[in-house]
């Protein structure tokens, strides 16, 4: 089963009163996880984040034609977070927008999906860079109004953990002097996750 299908299944019919766009980024995350414990990355909520019981009640609330299926997940917990990862939870956590259950669900599951190895709107199953900015001007607006020059989410994400603690993370005296300019702000197009293991198998058929 690919991502997209699994994204399918889960996206299906939400509850009534939920919000379409979040659920199509709490589906995005679960199906790209729960496709790469398939393939054999890691257990689902260690891939999420999330304890199982929290991913059960986050799948039931929205999804409840899938509240069977992860319920299984009930009583696993999440592996513990260390390092980088647990200072960029503490950042998106303080830098929620509403305080909601939801904002801090996902504070959790991007510190998480942050250490996968694509950009990461790519880590999170999103269809592009622009839902990213979409969610997190929506959920983590203190935090994403100080992207001010349209840093890469992660290197922004770093360099203000780095900077908050008196940390100096880059050398350079300016961006516009940087002769690694590209790291930190060129183009982060590509194909979505779930898009991409889709073409590739629809090839292979």
């Amino acid at each position: 089963m690919q991502p997209a299908d699994i994204y399918a299944w889960i996206a299906g019919p939400t509850r009534p009163g939920c919000d379409g766009f979040d659920a199509h980024v709490v589906a995005c995350i679960l199906a790209l996880s729960a496709w790469e414990a398939e393939t054999g990355a890691g257990r689902i909520q260690d891939l999420v984040g999330l304890d199982g019981d929290v991913i059960a009640d986050l799948a039931a609330e929205m999804f409840p034609h899938t509240a069977a299926v992860f319920a299984r997940l009930r009583g696993q917990t999440c592996s513990p977070r260390a390092g980088d990862e647990a200072c960029l939870q503490d950042l998106l956590r303080r830098s929620v927008t509403d305080g909601t259950v939801l904002q801090l669900r996902l504070a959790d599951m991007i510190a998480r999906r942050c250490l996968r190895p694509n950009h990461l709107w790519q880590d999170l199953g999103l269809r592009n860079r622009r839902e990213l900015g979409w969610m997190l001007n929506r959920h983590f607006e203190p935090l994403a109004a100080r992207n001010k020059s349209d840093m890469k989410w992660k290197k922004f994400f770093y360099r203000t953990i780095c900077r908050d603690d008196g940390y100096m993370l880059c050398s350079a005296p300016s961006c516009a002097e940087c002769d690694d300019f590209e790291t930190c702000f060129g183009d982060e197009s590509g194909e979505s996750l779930l898009a991409r293991t889709r073409c590739a198998s629809d090839l292979a058929a």
